[in-house]
């Protein structure tokens, strides 16, 4: 047997396991070289794909396939989704100034054309041309 080939059952004619000092070493060094640099190569060669025919290929997928597109845009969602709507007690002291500066601002229009106290016209026609 020779140190290049791998050790084959002569009965089956499967691959059997390299076993590390078995005159085949295991190089996972090299391995993981060569998986990362393939990976490298399949990520740039799938960025050049993408950038000469993606939306012409989604458009085709839309037509063809619209199931297998939105299983496509299904699986790009993520699985758990933490919708806070109330943010208020994770923002600082200068967050929520800020946030009142920019709430005032909004509904100043609004406040003048109720009137001060909220009853009456107010500035309506200041309100409507802002």
């Amino acid at each position: 047997m020779s140190i290049g080939k791998p050790a084959k059952d002569p009965k089956t004619g499967r691959f059997l396991p390299r076993v590390p000092g078995a005159g085949t070493p295991v190089r996972t060094r090299a391995r993981k070289a060569v998986r990362t640099k393939l990976g490298e190569l399949f990520l740039e060669d799938m960025l050049s794909a993408w950038e000469s025919r993606g939306a012409a290929a989604i458009h085709a997928l839309i037509e063809k396939s619209p199931h297998d597109f939105l299983k496509a845009v299904a699986s790009l969602m993520p699985k758990d989704v933490n919708v806070n709507v109330n943010q208020i007690g994770e923002m600082t002291d200068e967050q929520l100034l800020e946030r009142i500066r920019k709430l005032d601002q909004t509904i100043k229009p609004f406040l003048a054309a109720q009137g001060a106290d909220g009853t009456g016209d107010g500035d309506r026609a200041a309100a409507e041309q802002q």
